[in-house]
């Protein structure tokens, strides 16, 4: 309590030099702070609505870096000077500018601030300034998660205001998702109303497509409805943003599949691109995780067509390993069948053999009946000249082989097995030979 009077003092001394300044010069945050990019890995790759604003870097450091990249920080002398001259920028802006500010901010979520509430926070009108700033941000989404309704209702008339700038914002955009994660329906219905018309352009940046994404999350599905009305048209673009891909991908995993057919006939003609594009093909395996058959059917009716390619391409293969976990029999069956042949081709390359593992896993019996004999070739072959040899020496293809062991009922490994038996002397002497040997053995231990 003793901090936070101190603080107060400070602005009214403020107020006087300044003549009482806006929250941070009066200055929006249009587009977000920095240049992150976000690079995500393949398997869906949604954005994190966890607490934490910046990754890495933490304390006064931190602090003094996000100072210095809105032009607010000086030298230890030259800060002096100006607090003596009495009207420097730093002290118009108290929240970021005084050390008093620091200090304090840098105590919440520690014990010595476990008595400060929400509501003495929104007396002193520091809640806005406090959900831009890396530990006030962090302070107010704990609290959020356990404050008595009052304190919810001062917080959110003080942000509200505001609430776009803070969808923006590094830190801010997490205690917008906070007040949609705990607010009482009237704020959630009020927050929402605040994102209409700014749903796109949400969408496009860094931390407000967390937001987006929240609110998709967690509103009623009329409200979800009206929301994405307003990517209509624009499906294309989010899909190849780094930022407005996780929100159709969203959209998919959280609206019922009639309300999302805008976004399966914004792909007609283009999924085969959109396949082997690094944020498109994740939107691809949401549809076909999550759409209706008919929909699916209108995505796969494309994709067929090419899956080789696909499979040898470092995002595609992602999308055709998706369609034997998640397809129906008669598609996989058209991918198995798009395989027939080249067995040891695909399995020795890089991306293309991760599929072929996925074929081997969810491959029907008689499907791996047909692998085996494709991978063993004729039984007069010598050991040089077997298909199996070759793939015993690829560092890619060597894991195919010892997948189907793992994998095949006891009747198709004894077969297997008693296949290879005389070959094993020349498997050991290839270069992942004894890796196959090491399979086999386990696969015959595990039988007893």
């Amino acid at each position: 309590q003793n901090l936070l009077q101190q603080l107060l003092e400070q602005q009214a001394l403020n107020a006087a030099h300044v003549g009482g300044s806006g929250l941070r010069g009066g200055s929006g945050v249009p587009g977000g702070r920095g240049g992150h990019h976000y690079r995500g890995s393949e398997g869906g790759g949604s954005r994190s609505h966890g607490r934490n604003g910046r990754r890495g870097g933490s304390g006064y450091k931190t602090h003094n870096a996000r100072r210095t990249a809105q032009g607010g920080n000086k030298g230890k002398n030259e800060r002096g000077k100006s607090r003596r001259g009495g009207h420097s920028m730093e002290i118009s802006a108290i929240r970021i500018g005084s050390k008093m500010h620091v200090r304090w901010v840098e105590e919440f979520g520690t014990a010595k601030t476990t008595h400060v509430s929400l509501e003495d926070v929104a007396k002193r009108h520091l809640t806005v300034d406090l959900a831009m700033d890396q530990y006030g941000s962090r302070f107010i989404q704990q609290k959020l998660e356990k404050a008595p309704a009052s304190h919810k209702q001062v917080t959110f008339d003080q942000i509200f205001p505001h609430a776009l700038r803070l969808c923006a914002d590094v830190f801010g955009n997490y205690v917008i998702q906070k007040l949609f994660e705990h607010g009482t329906m009237e704020h959630k219905k009020a927050l929402a109303s605040k994102l209409k018309g700014n749903v796109l352009s949400l969408s496009l940046q860094m931390y407000g497509c967390r937001v987006v994404q929240k609110a998709i999350d967690v509103l009623n599905l009329d409200q979800k409805a009206e929301l994405i009305t307003e990517l209509h048209g624009h499906v294309m673009e989010c899909v190849r943003d780094q930022n407005g891909n996780h929100v159709i991908q969203k959209c998919i995993e959280r609206v019922p599949p009639s309300l999302i057919q805008f976004v399966v006939d914004a792909f007609k003609g283009q999924n085969m691109k959109l396949a082997m594009h690094p944020y498109g093909c994740r939107v691809i395996q949401r549809l076909l995780e999550h759409c209706s058959s008919n929909q699916r059917a209108q995505t796969l009716e494309e994709i067929l067509e090419s899956t080789q390619m696909l499979a040898k391409n470092q995002y595609g293969n992602y999308v055709v390993q998706h369609i034997l976990i998640h397809a129906n029999a008669e598609h996989r069956a058209a991918v198995m069948e798009a395989f027939h042949g080249s067995l040891v081709k695909l399995s020795k390359h890089k991306f293309a053999s991760n599929v072929i593992e996925k074929c081997v896993t969810h491959a029907t019996r008689a499907e791996r009946k047909s692998l085996i004999d494709e991978m063993l070739g004729d039984p007069e072959l010598d050991s040089a000249s077997l298909p199996l040899m070759a793939m015993a020496r690829d560092q890619y293809a060597n894991y195919v082989v010892q997948r189907l062991i793992e994998v095949v009922d006891p009747e198709q490994r004894h077969y297997l097995i008693q296949r290879i038996q005389r070959h094993l002397p020349y498997l050991s002497k290839v270069p992942y030979g004894k890796h196959i040997i090491a399979s086999i053995e386990k696969a015959q231990n595990s039988s007893f």
